[in-house]
């Protein structure tokens, strides 16, 4: 609905990707789209991750406002090249004459049982790079409204689109404007532990903060939806109010923007801390074969665990 909305809006809004418009995209995102936009506005291309997102930066050259999917996350490296060297940096090497308002949409996470390269979190690689934008939704209402922001920004926005969040449903209020979806926002309030996080392991929280509440505690979650730039503003509030600071993400714990948060609450909320930050997220191995990666993604139990040791710390 997002992605139709801008279509509708904005006739140099353009949609690309392997199998996006006849097909609709593997998990349908694009359904119908080029029935209604006509084959230039969204444009098969073929399986060359490398040309999509270089044929985006010319297109943007050109005055357009492309979005380019990536079929699925491991599958992006291809493409990792044109995005760092040409897209994160035009702006920049043309001291702002000439911007890139390019989406690179990419699905990510794990949780479907898909096989090697199809689930993994590299949201990390990104967030590195200064030029980009890095961003990330956790439910319908959320997806509706940030690709519609991504898409009129003009800056390079990367958009990673949790996977197996793809078919639920909530309610969607496209009336009242939600404001800058490029912030962090509590999603529910507490006072023993702030636990934060984005995309795909939000309900994760959610349900940690339901079964912490059955034995009276109170957690405090956070929504960051952007990871570069971060604002952290409402991380580093609650953690003075709570003192206690969980970090949960799918992506492998070493060099991770886990580690980023963690290391800027020590810099900037260090005698508001009751116990060292704890970070929960995936093993620092690759993507393990689907019958694993139950062991591998954070869960309730490991959550409860971290929220345990930073209490009885």
């Amino acid at each position: 609905m997002g992605l139709r909305a801008s279509m509708e809006r904005d006739p140099k809004v353009l949609v690309m990707g392997e199998d996006v418009g006849k097909l609709g995209g593997v998990f349908r995102v694009t359904d119908g789209l080029q029935k209604d936009f006509g084959e230039h506005r969204v444009l098969d291309t073929p399986l060359a991750e490398s040309g999509i997102i270089g044929t985006a930066v010319g297109l943007a050259m050109r005055g357009y406002r492309p979005v380019a999917e990536i079929q699925f996350d491991g599958f992006v490296f291809p493409g990792f090249d044109q995005i760092i060297s040409q897209l994160a940096k035009m702006t920049f090497r043309t001291q702002g004459t000439v911007r890139m308002p390019v989406v690179v949409r990419i699905p990510y996470g794990g949780g479907i049982g898909a096989v090697e390269h199809h689930a993994e979190a590299p949201e990390s690689f990104f967030c590195h790079i200064a030029g980009l934008r890095v961003v990330s939704c956790s439910n319908a209402s959320d997806a509706y409204f940030m690709i519609q922001e991504a898409i009129a920004c003009d800056d390079p926005v990367v958009f990673f689109e949790p996977k197996r969040r793809y078919w639920e449903k909530s309610p969607l209020d496209v009336e009242t404007d939600p404001g800058s979806t490029f912030s962090s926002v509590v999603r529910r309030p507490g006072t023993d532990v702030t636990v934060v996080s984005y995309g795909p392991s939000m309900p994760v929280l959610q349900a940690a903060a339901d079964a912490a509440a059955t034995e009276g505690r109170s957690l405090e979650l956070i929504d960051l939806r952007t990871l570069s730039p971060l604002d952290l503003a409402p991380v580093l509030e609650s953690v003075r109010k709570t003192g206690h600071l969980v970090v949960v993400s799918e992506a492998p714990r070493e060099s991770s923007i886990t580690g980023d948060i963690a290391a800027r609450v020590m810099e900037e909320a260090f005698y508001s801390l009751a116990a060292p930050v704890l970070r929960v997220a995936g093993m620092d191995t690759p993507y393990p074969p689907s019958k694993l990666e139950e062991y591998y993604l954070p869960d309730l139990d490991k959550v409860l665990d971290a929220v345990d040791r930073v209490l009885a710390y």
